[in-house]
């Protein structure tokens, strides 16, 4: 009986331990969900910041090294009196235009894939006093999928008796982020200038250009 009285005393402690054990794990499962979920938001918002800006700093050095203008894109032609009556749009020129943009873009993002991110383990927390301190939790940036790139075009209002005439290039792409245990995708889009111009007098009712407002595509796999 002594025995007996002893070992289901020597139970208790091991079961109290036991139950200690899985509450202990069952509480670090779910902080590593929750810091997970919170980690990558915070790399998915960093990701599509790095893309779009590296995607941008590749767009403007293609416009500066083209040395691209408005005359570039658009013939304007012009009566006796010097009234706009035609505005025709240079598709071959365009299409040249989105077509290398859409590489240069593909080019500036496949150079994302050998750089390492990383995010402090304190700004997932998401207290601010923390926020550089901690580990650091490295993730990764993967382009997948096409570059589509499309040029477009856009008409305002200047002033009296004037109107402005801007060119677009349009880009969107995704991206995969990977992080530890997951991965994910994001879509990555902008919009820059490319050319403008200021159109004196009314806009003649003759502008010839590809059917539709897009003027030009391109598309990198």
């Amino acid at each position: 009986m002594t025995a007996l009285f002893r070992r289901r005393r020597n139970i208790k402690p091991a079961l109290a331990l036991v139950v200690f054990f899985a509450f202990l794990a069952g509480f670090l499962y779910l902080i590593d969900r929750t810091l997970r979920s919170t980690f990558f938001s915070i790399a998915e918002v960093k990701a599509v910041q790095a893309a779009t800006e590296a995607a941008q700093r590749a767009i403007q050095r293609e416009v500066s090294d083209g040395n691209l203008q408005y005359q570039d894109f658009i013939y304007i032609h012009k009566d006796a009196q010097g009234h706009v009556v035609l505005m025709q749009a240079n598709t071959v020129k365009i299409n040249g235009v989105a077509a290398d943009t859409a590489l240069v873009i593909q080019k500036a993002l496949e150079g994302l894939r050998w750089q390492s991110f990383s995010i402090p383990l304190g700004q997932a927390l998401g207290i601010p006093m923390f926020a550089n301190y901690g580990p650091r939790i490295t993730y990764h940036v993967v382009p997948v999928g096409s570059v589509r790139v499309n040029i477009m075009d856009k008409f305002e209002t200047a002033g009296i008796n004037q109107t402005k005439h801007a060119i677009y290039l349009n880009f969107d792409t995704n991206v995969r982020i990977v992080i530890p245990s997951k991965t994910g995708e994001a879509s990555v889009a902008s919009q820059m200038p490319l050319a403008e111009s200021i159109i004196v007098g009314s806009v003649p009712s003759t502008f010839v250009s590809v059917p539709g407002s897009i003027f030009g595509s391109g598309l990198v796999k």
